[in-house]
C-alpha cells in the first residue's frame, strides 16, 4: 500500500458484522490448543473478535495488534456497534503496531491473522518466518479473502485503470501479489515445518439495500482509492463502479445475492 497510512472506518468495516465474522470463527475453530500462555490477532480491527479469544483462553495473555489508530482506539474503548462499551476481559490489551515488523516470542502458542494479510505485499515471508520463529506446538491460524479476481474487484481495477482515472490510481490498487492460492500456504506451512490443514470457502452472502456490494467493499478493498480521490472525486469513481457493480450483481425481491471466496490456513508446529 505504500507509505501513506490507510485511514479505517471502524463502524463502517462492522456494518456487516455476521458476514465478517464467521470466517473468523470458522477459522479459530480449527485451532485446538488446550492452555496457551500468549495468544495474538494481527491485524485485530475494532477488537471485538480478538475479545473472544481472551474468553475462549482465559488463562491466555492475549495482544490485539493493527496498524490503524482508528481501529485500535475503538478496540481499547470496547468496540464498536453493538459491542460498543463492553468491558474487555482483563487477559485482553491492545496495540498500535505494523504486522510486517512484528515477531512471535518464546511464550507465542497461538498466532491468528483473520483477513488482514492481504494488505501486508510480501506475506508469505512472514509466515515463513514466523514458524521458524515459533515454538513445537504453536499454532498459525490466517484467513485472506481469495475474491480478487471476481467482479467486485475486477471492476475496480477497470475504472481505475480508465482514461479518467489513470492518472490519479496509478499503482493504488495492487492485484496479482495480493494473496497466493491455496496450495502455495500449504507448501509454505509443510515447509516450515507445520502440519497443515488448508481449505478455501465461497459464502454465497445475501446482501440487503440498495448498492449493497459498493457499502461492502466500502468497508475494505474500495478505502485505497477513496483516500486517494478525496471526497468529490470519491464521489464520481463511486457513481461510476456502482454502475457496473450494479449489472454485476443484480438485485432481486430478496435482496442481492455475493458471493465471497476465502482461503484458510491453519498449522500446528511439529
Amino acid at each position: 500500500m505504500g507509505t501513506k497510512q490507510l485511514a479505517w472506518d471502524p463502524a463502517k468495516y462492522v456494518e456487516f458484522g455476521d458476514f465478517r465474522n464467521r470466517p473468523f470463527f470458522d477459522l479459530t475453530a480449527r485451532i485446538t490448543a488446550d492452555a496457551p500462555r500468549h495468544v495474538v490477532d494481527l491485524g485485530c480491527g475494532p477488537g471485538n473478535l480478538t475479545a473472544t479469544l481472551a474468553r475462549r483462553w482465559p488463562g491466555a495473555s492475549v495482544q490485539g495488534l493493527d496498524s490503524s489508530p482508528e481501529m485500535v482506539a475503538a478496540a481499547q474503548g470496547g468496540g464498536t456497534g453493538h459491542d460498543a462499551g463492553n468491558r474487555h476481559p482483563a487477559n485482553l490489551a491492545f496495540a498500535l503496531g505494523d504486522i510486517g515488523q512484528w515477531a512471535p516470542g518464546p511464550g507465542t502458542d497461538v498466532v491468528v491473522s483473520n483477513a488482514a494479510l492481504q494488505w501486508v505485499p510480501g506475506h508469505q515471508g512472514l509466515i515463513s518466518g514466523w514458524l521458524g520463529a515459533l515454538a513445537s506446538g504453536a499454532w498459525l491460524g490466517v484467513q485472506v479473502p481469495g475474491n480478487f479476481n471476481s467482479p467486485s474487484h475486477a471492476l475496480m481495477r477497470e475504472v481505475a485503470g480508465s482514461v479518467r482515472w489513470r492518472k490519479q490510481l496509478d499503482g493504488v490498487l495492487r492485484h496479482a501479489d495480493t494473496v497466493g492460492e491455496p496450495g502455495e500456504y500449504h507448501e509454505l506451512l509443510l515447509r516450515g515445518g507445520a502440519r497443515a490443514d488448508v481449505w478455501e470457502t465461497t459464502y454465497s452472502q445475501l446482501l440487503p439495500g440498495d448498492h449493497p456490494v459498493l457499502d461492502w467493499v466500502r468497508g475494505t478493498g474500495l478505502r485505497p482509492v477513496l483516500q486517494a480521490l478525496g471526497h468529490a472525486e470519491g464521489e464520481a469513481f463511486e457513481a461510476e463502479y456502482s454502475a457496473l457493480l450494479d449489472q454485476a450483481y443484480p438485485a432481486a425481491e430478496f435482496g442481492t445475492i455475493f458471493p465471497f471466496r476465502r482461503i484458510f490456513v491453519v498449522g500446528q508446529k511439529r
